[in-house]
Parts: structure tokens; sequence; C-alpha cells
């Protein structure tokens, strides 16, 4: 391979930069070392992604066009639709029946395929499964997991042989996290990545579903198809943000970016105020409107691009606390191509299962899906869940960037109070990154009922200064609520930078030699 353009890039463990580093040495360019990345967080980070759950990005070519790549898997042909509304108001939380398709390795072989080097993502899966041999340990992240869902890891065997020792102990920080058949699986897809949906690892990932309770055939993981689709756009304030379109919930950040730009030169609390109330009415809009738009109704898209206050009434709250949810990954290289990537298993440790033939962890992102009749999330057979992943670019006469959070619900709202400011060519990134953020949200985020979680320093803290619909909770100190994010940029004098959020355990690279 010939050497390519220096590049940066952000992400939220070391071993991923690491990944990106030798991606770079080889050759590769940004959306490579973005792959080599997402292969090794799959074996280091599998409470949060694996190949077992979905992918949505976007990627801004050299040239200047834009195009998203949604590869988010669909529920069962066999789904019983009838089952599950007869047995509660809500999707189980976990579980077989919270199963999608996985959609990641389809998504990673679009990606290569359209802008990598040849014999990039092939290189990349070769080093991860060498990770998966044996080089990784378990990071300070996956031990709180472990710790925090000890339970549901005794009660699925393949979760078990995964996370615990040979003495039966659970395994914890800095101890060994070999995963000798994930290492296969990774040898090949290396191979030959189609064979995730139609060949031998297919066969096998059908089996172990099928064995878990789960309705997912060898049918349905050869049917998913990765798309590549135009993306959702925005122009305000000299400049023109992307975002992916449904079932991604990039219209309801759209929405809060508007306002975001609208009320920038206000003074403090206004300015606060009125972005927080206009993220409580695009969450409210996106819990009403976003589903499916290969489903048997269309998406009122601008609903959830101009979402009225408060959106009306409210669909019943999520059962439960989607924690964990999400791996962002963002490059950048000096030509202008630039890729923004999130990857997630959605819960921690996703459905709750690991396939013990193949040690892959299996997301559970059919929990998004609705059991109201004619909500436009509602289940049915074929059809992809809602999703919270939510990549953007944003382009002005100065600047490029990418970023992405993990966040679940609540990425609109930590990627609004972040882009905007990320988009001034004379701000450090990583001092944006560090400022303290709030969440709107309620059982996603803790609380019984809507609440306002504020880190310190976030909103002002003058009692009756801040104005707020809902009540407001200071959290002792920094937490993972607000959003891991990563963030890189491209300045139009050919100057890199970028940075991973501190909440996180990345960092950035910068690899190459830019001018």
């Amino acid at each position: 391979m010939t050497a390519a353009s220096p590049l940066t890039l952000a992400a939220p463990h070391p071993a991923a930069l690491t990944a990106a580093r030798r991606a770079a040495e080889r050759g590769g360019n940004a959306v490579d070392a973005a792959l080599a990345a997402a292969a090794a967080l799959t074996v280091v980070y599998p409470h949060q992604c694996s190949l077992g759950g979905d992918l949505i990005a976007l990627v801004h070519a050299p040239g200047g066009s834009v195009r998203a790549l949604v590869s988010a898997g669909a529920a069962a042909e066999a789904v019983d639709v009838e089952a599950l509304c007869a047995a509660d108001r809500r999707m189980p939380a976990q579980g077989p029946q919270t199963v999608t398709v996985p959609g990641v390795v389809a998504g990673w072989a679009a990606l290569a395929e359209a802008h990598g080097t040849p014999g990039a993502l092939a290189e990349a899966l070769r080093d991860a499964a060498e990770l998966a041999e044996g080089g990784a340990t378990v990071s300070a992240g996956l031990a709180r997991a472990i710790r925090e869902r000890a339970p549901q890891i005794g009660a699925d065997p393949g979760l078990t042989a995964l996370l615990t020792g040979s003495d039966g102990v659970p395994l914890d920080e800095g101890d060994p996290l070999p995963q000798p058949q994930l290492a296969a699986v990774l040898r090949a897809l290396a191979d030959d990545p189609s064979s995730f949906y139609r060949g031998a690892v297919a066969e096998a990932l059908a089996d172990g579903l099928r064995r878990a309770g789960s309705p997912l055939t060898a049918s349905d993981l050869a049917a998913h198809q990765a798309e590549s689709v135009e993306p959702l756009t925005l122009d305000v304030a000299g400049t023109r943000w992307w975002t992916a379109p449904p079932p991604s919930q990039g219209a309801s950040l759209l929405a809060v970016l508007e306002t975001a730009a609208s009320v920038a030169k206000l003074p403090e609390p206004e300015r606060t105020g009125a972005l927080a109330a206009r993220c409580q009415d695009a969450s409210a809009a996106r819990d009403l409107l976003l589903g499916d738009p290969l489903g048997p109704s269309p998406i009122d898209l601008d609903g959830l691009l101009r979402p009225p206050p408060l959106a009306g009434a409210r669909p019943p709250e999520p059962s439960f606390r989607a924690a964990g949810d999400t791996v962002a990954i963002t490059a950048v290289d000096a030509s202008g191509l630039a890729v923004s990537l999130i990857q997630s298993v959605y819960q921690t440790l996703g459905s709750g299962i690991c396939d013990p033939e193949t040690g892959i962890v299996l997301h559970n992102r059919g929990s998004a899906f609705s059991l109201l009749p004619g909500h436009p999330a509602l289940i049915g057979p074929g059809l992809r869940p809602p999703h919270t992943l939510c990549p953007v670019l944003g382009r002005s006469a100065e600047l490029l960037l990418a970023a992405g959070c993990q966040g679940g619900r609540a990425q609109p709202q930590i990627l609004a109070q972040t882009v905007p400011d990320l988009m001034d060519p004379a701000a450090d990134p990583v001092a944006v990154l560090d400022r303290p953020r709030w969440v709107v949200g309620a059982r996603d985020i803790g609380h019984e009922t809507p609440t306002l979680l504020a880190e310190p320093g976030s909103v002002p803290a003058t009692e009756g200064a801040f104005r707020s619909v809902v009540p407001v909770v200071v959290a002792p100190g920094r937490t993972d609520l607000a959003g891991h994010t990563q963030a890189v940029r491209l300045s139009a004098g050919g100057r890199l930078d970028g940075a991973s959020d501190p909440r996180a355990d990345g960092g950035t690279t910068l690899e190459g030699n830019p001018q």
C-alpha cells in the first residue's frame, strides 16, 4: 500500500487507538482506521458493542458529498406479535425476543467497499482476532459492567464463560479477556465478511439463536443488507449539518441544533432554559413519531424536525434504563474523507445472551419496538426498531467536523451542547468536551418522572435563576449519562485535531505528517 493522507481519530478505548495506528501505518485512510478501531472495540468492549449489534455511520467524501450508511437489523419474519402484545404492554427489556438481526458486519463491509483501501478490513479483522485470542484485558468500564450485571451474567452460560474466570470468580479490571471462539469468527470474517449472513458463521449463529429461544433464522440473517441512503440536512448559522434519517433519531438532533443556533446569543440562564425545553419537545416527538420508514405507515419527518411544544401527549416511558448503549468512533484525513461511526449492543450486555459457540454478544435493539397499536414503531416481521444511534457531520467554510457520542436517547441533547461550539475553528475541542453537561430524561437516566440531570456547573446554581418545566437534579460529579463524545476536525488550512470525552477511557491519535 502507498502512504495515506495524514489522519486523526477519536475513540473511547486505547485498544481502538492502537488498531487505528496500525491501519494508518499500513497506508490506510480515515475509514480504514475507523473500521480497525471498530473491530477492536467489539473485542474489548463486549458490554457496549459486538459483532451482534447494529451500526449507523455518516461519511463525507473528499469531493464533499455525504452519505448515510444504515445497517440496522430487522425483527424476525416469524416474530409472534400477538403473543408479545398479550404478554405485556411493553417489549421485554432483554432476552431472546429482543434480538434483531445484527447489522455491524454488513456495515463494516459496505463502508470498506465504498471508501476503504483494498485488503484493509481483512487486516483489521485479523488484528482483532489476535486481540481476542489473548491480547485483551478487562477495562475499568467493563469491570463496572460485570459487577452491575452479575445476576444476568450468571443466568447466561455464554456470558458466564466470557466474563467469569476458571475459578468461578467474575473478572475484574486488568484480568485477561481471552475469547477464542470470537477470534475464530473474526478470522473467518477476514476471509469472507458475508459469511456472517450467508455461510458457516451464519449457520452457527442461527443455531445459537434457536437454542436461546429467538425466532430469528438463517433466512433472516441472509435477508439483511446495509443501506446507503441520503442523509438529513440542516443549514444554519453558516454550517451545514448532516444526520442519519429514520429509523435513526437524527431528525431530533437537527431540531435541537436549529434551536441552539437561534438562542446562541441569549444570556444565561435563558439560553440553557430554551435549549432544554426544545430537547424535551424533540424527545417527546421522537417517542411518538419515530419508526421504520420501510413499515406500513409513512414517518412524519416534518413532525420530527419541527416538533410542537411538548409534542402533545406522550407514550409510556421505557420500562428499563438502557445504560452503556454505544461506542462512537470519528476519523478524518487530510483528503477530506471523514466518518462518524456508531455501533452498539443497546443496553449493557445487550440481550443478556452470548452465543457460546461463536462468542458473540447479541444486542437487545428489539426492546425499542412499541407494542401500542397504530404506533409507527410497532413491532412487525422484517421491521427495524427506532434507533438511538445518531452520528453527525458539520461543514462550514472554515471547518469539517465529525462527531458522535454514547448517550442513548439523550444523544441529540449531548451533541447539541457540544458540536455548535466545535464548529468554531478557534475552540479547543478538549475544552469543549470537558465542559459540564445536562440531560433530560426519565427511566433512561434513572428517574421515575421526567428530570433534568445536571453535572455541577452545567446549569445556573442560584436558586430560581434557571427555569425548568421538570425537576432539576445535580449529579455529584461527572456522569456517564452525560455521554461520551468523540470529535475530530479538519480546518480549511489543513490542520487536523480532535478530542475524546474525558468521561470515557479513550483518546485521540494523529497519524502522518500534517502540514
